[in-house]
């Protein structure tokens, strides 16, 4: 089994239930946050192995936090992937400085080994 451990960020409370639960199931040990903000104190405090970032949140959206934890010599050898249902191409999310890209809605049955593959 795996213990790395996961932030999830996602102001949904149904998708961040979904994803925390598909992943502790596979072994992971996650955090969450609702916002960008509160995703980037946890990222310090915590120094999780991957982050999964939804882009649309209440305080700053999840690209501005991604450049902020890659700008943060504490943080920016944390992978950060962006989960989201908005279409683009994974480069685009590259080009933000997003690690890679998840599709929402995730699928249960491959969502924790995605996972794993980013996790540094």
């Amino acid at each position: 089994m795996a213990d790395e451990l996961v932030l999830i960020v996602d102001d949904n409370a149904k998708n961040a239930k979904l994803a925390r639960d598909v992943l502790r199931l596979a072994g992971f040990r996650t955090l969450e946050a609702g916002s960008g903000g509160e995703a980037l104190a946890l990222a310090v405090e915590h120094q999780p192995d991957v982050i999964l970032m939804d882009i649309r949140l209440p305080d700053l959206d999840g690209t501005e936090a991604a450049r902020r934890l890659k700008d943060d010599t504490r943080t920016a050898g944390i992978p950060v992937v962006a989960l989201t249902s908005l279409t683009a191409n994974e480069k685009s999310f590259r080009e933000a400085g997003f690690d890679g890209y998840l599709e929402k809605p995730i699928s249960v049955a491959e969502f924790p080994e995605q996972v794993r593959s980013y996790c540094r």
